[in-house]
């Protein structure tokens, strides 16, 4: 796989997380393979463009950004879920006070109810009775 031997320049800058622009030429150098003066050893093995401890140093320094990102982004996440968490609470709580008003107003309604189905038993009674009174009035005046 061949890399253009010239510094590689973004037309639209990447706004990512973390990333300057010189950080994002520094990781893509790292990509591009020595030019063939460096290969030569012309400057000697420990003089080429970027050597093992300065590609090491950058690894390590490319790592420890990469590690900051993720603490991060595991910060947001826990302040999220925190956030979540609180708004999920408080609907709980909305939803029980609910329950228990319609818990209570089913009880009123339950005590209205029986009150209801006795008074409507004793008024049953009383009709009858009073449709025998009737029957035995009306009995004795056909009777006279």
């Amino acid at each position: 796989m061949f890399f253009a031997q010239e510094a590689v320049q973004f037309e639209h800058p990447v706004h990512g997380p973390g990333f300057t622009a010189n950080e994002i030429q520094e990781l893509l150098s790292l990509l591009q393979p020595p030019s063939p003066t460096e290969i030569s050893g012309s400057r000697g093995s420990n003089q080429a463009v970027y050597s093992i401890d300065e590609r090491k140093r950058r690894r390590m320094v490319s790592n420890r950004e990469s590690a900051r990102r993720s603490r991060l982004r595991k910060k947001k996440h826990l302040e999220d879920l925190t956030q979540q968490l609180n708004r999920l609470k408080i609907q709980n709580r909305e939803l029980q006070n609910r329950l228990g008003s319609i818990i209570n107003q089913s009880h009123v309604l339950w005590r209205e109810n029986g009150r209801l189905m006795s008074e409507s038993v004793a008024l049953k009674a009383r009709l009858s009775d009073l449709r025998l009174v009737l029957a035995a009035m009306n009995a004795m005046q056909q009777a006279q």
